[in-house]
């Protein structure tokens, strides 16, 4: 048994810059296809063999979909507080300051402005490694600044969703989240500006209930789960059998409630033209 557990602690790492051969390769999650590192880094994250979409880091992502250089932050000036005092395993401050020291941003979410194919938009990327994407009061504050600048700069907005919803350990003050951003989200609506939200895997709770499902568009990406609770609690909730795969995205889409589900190598592209499509629709 000990030497079990030895084995245990021994995981190799995941690093994109780990040089040792256990960083070297991955086993992709739907195929089990033993993957190299680099090679799914220059695949967008996506399995060569099967097309399987991993999670996809945030900076790889801004860089996918700003155009080169062009991308200047707006967030990271606000920090989350432990309002609560808020205890579980360990407490909430110490959680949170670990996580923002391994990630070096203050909260699960990075918004700037950039030019998408040429077109000026803002940009919002959640971050599902930290504390599972969790919308707190810096999360809804950064979207609702990040709609409200858009806003004044006459951007559209782009937001890529990732999460696991609320945040628990601050309570009210996550859930009020919901609400401040759907009431910013609509005065990109008032003035006619395209707002675009990008589903990945996962997007699910307080999230996928408010400004993650608003979009003009909605696209998501090949196999994302996409809920508000969780199937085994639905099931459990109002004992019947659920039908294989139905909070992935494209069970959503033939039920219409997402536009499209857009591979990852072709999604800037069809972004940049939804939103010429939707400015020039707007008289924008």
């Amino acid at each position: 048994m000990a030497l079990e557990r030895w084995f245990r602690r021994q995981r190799p790492t995941r690093r994109d810059d780990d040089p040792s051969p256990a960083g070297l390769w991955v086993k992709c999650p739907a195929c089990h296809a033993q993957l190299y590192r680099k090679d799914l880094v220059a695949n967008l994250y996506v399995c060569g063999e099967c097309g399987h979409h991993e999670r996809m880091p945030v900076a790889a992502r801004i860089d996918m979909l700003a155009d080169a250089g062009t991308f200047v932050p707006w967030s990271g000036q606000v920090r989350p507080v432990d309002a609560l005092g808020f205890v579980d395993v360990e407490p909430y401050a110490e959680r949170l300051a670990a996580v923002q020291e391994k990630a070096e941003r203050p909260d699960a979410i990075v918004s700037g402005a950039a030019a998408l194919d040429g077109q000026p938009v803002a940009l919002a990327v959640m971050d599902f490694m930290f504390l599972g994407g969790s919308m707190g009061s810096v999360v809804g504050e950064e979207i609702a600044r990040a709609a409200e600048r858009a806003v004044e700069e006459e951007r559209a907005l782009v937001v890529v969703a990732a999460s696991g919803g609320a945040r628990m350990q601050e309570g009210a003050l996550s859930l009020m989240q919901m609400a401040k951003t759907t009431v910013a989200i609509e005065q990109l609506a008032q003035r006619r500006l395209p707002y675009v939200s990008v589903l990945t895997d996962p997007t699910t709770g307080g999230v996928t209930a408010s400004f993650a499902t608003l979009g003009d568009v909605i696209l998501a990406e090949p196999g994302a789960l996409i809920c508000f609770a969780g199937p085994r609690v639905i099931q459990q909730t109002i004992k019947q059998d659920l039908p294989a795969g139905f909070q992935r995205a494209e069970f959503l889409l033939r039920k219409g409630m997402v536009d499209d589900v857009v591979p990852r190598a072709e999604l800037k592209a069809r972004l940049a033209t939804v939103i010429a499509l939707l400015r020039s629709g707007s008289g924008g």
